[in-house]
């Protein structure tokens, strides 16, 4: 019992940090000015073309016709995304989101290790992880692609314990998902097949990988190869398709197909060059957070002098630093489980 008191501390602590002064600011900060907008045009019902799969903009859409029957004050109200609308509207299901972000990370760490006082830490940590709590406060992406392709890996996990079937049909559902918010949520579905992969070639190589014991994941071997076809192929793909219905009843000029040729010379195109990006930073940089993003930056003078707002998305360093010294390690100990 005292286990989830705790817990639900953090929970609170969590959701207090993501919904205080959530108003603020009272504009379209960061790539807000796309989708928020693109949600806004769902509500509206004007065609519009996105660069990313349109889940991230369902989901905000939501939020801001939930949201819709709530007065709200006039400082935190305009029509940047195309209609009149409380700057929370587009935001407070990013926050509610991110607040159990933290949750589903402490119950990966106890799916993964049985002990509650890990999970706990984790949970804490998490709660605490800077570059997720703005990721949170924002009518942004990158939390749902995140919480998702978490979600799919904890209910690969609760059937790697438990052994129901219906836990592998929603890590595939959950992964599918994570998907259609950006392409690169595939990468946690990658992470599964790479998993899977080497439990199978565990017995042909053992000795050279020294997989001596494959602890909890030597159950996957028992599963049928059909079924993790099924889950992690099918059920993904079906997914993915079914949450581009209501994009094309919506933009009807485009063939799903079309549109995926679209998307991808759009990236091939845009660059990623200091010219296009002058805050851009090379990717290997991000792990430890050499160049942190700026989302927003304001100055206003006042009587009393000049007032800086300044919004940068910074992860915990210590966390990102040793998280990324852990990764080397333990990817040279593939017997750690």
């Amino acid at each position: 019992m005292r286990k989830f008191l705790i817990l639900g501390l953090i929970f609170l602590v969590s959701l207090g940090l993501r919904f205080w002064n959530l108003g603020q600011f009272n504009t379209l900060v960061f790539d807000e000015v796309y989708y928020a907008k693109f949600a806004n045009n769902y509500l509206t019902r004007t065609p519009v073309f996105n660069s990313h799969p349109p889940l991230t903009e369902y989901l905000i859409a939501l939020g801001m016709w939930l949201y819709s029957s709530f007065q709200a004050s006039p400082d935190i109200t305009n029509d940047l995304t195309g209609s009149w609308g409380s700057t929370i509207s587009y935001r407070w299901l990013n926050a509610l989101t991110g607040s159990f972000f933290p949750l589903i990370l402490g119950a990966i760490a106890y799916q993964l290790t049985h002990r509650r006082s890990q999970a706990i830490i984790i949970t804490l940590l998490a709660a605490m992880e800077g570059l997720f709590l703005v990721e949170s406060r924002y009518a942004l992406n990158n939390i749902y692609l995140v919480t998702f392709g978490l979600l799919g890996h904890l209910f690969f996990l609760l059937f790697v314990n438990q052994s129901k079937y219906i836990y592998l049909t929603l890590s595939g559902i959950f992964s599918g998902a994570s998907a259609t918010i950006k392409w690169n949520g595939l990468g946690f579905l990658l992470g599964i097949y790479l998993l899977i992969f080497l439990v199978y070639i565990s017995q042909h190589f053992r000795s050279l990988f020294e997989l001596n014991n494959l602890g909890i994941f030597a159950k996957i071997k028992l599963v049928k190869p059909y079924l993790l076809l099924f889950n992690f192929l099918i059920v993904p793909i079906v997914t993915y398709a079914i949450l581009w219905i209501p994009y094309l009843l919506l933009n009807t000029e485009y063939s799903l197909w079309v549109l995926h040729q679209k998307i991808w010379s759009f990236h091939q195109n845009i660059g990623s060059s200091f010219d296009v990006h002058p805050y851009c930073s090379k990717w290997y940089s991000w792990l430890v957070m050499a160049r942190p993003i700026a989302y927003f930056y304001e100055t206003k003078n006042t009587l009393s002098g000049t007032t800086i707002y300044d919004v940068h998305a910074m992860g915990n360093p210590i966390l990102w630093w040793l998280a990324t010294g852990s990764i080397i390690i333990l990817s040279f100990s593939l017997d750690y489980y």
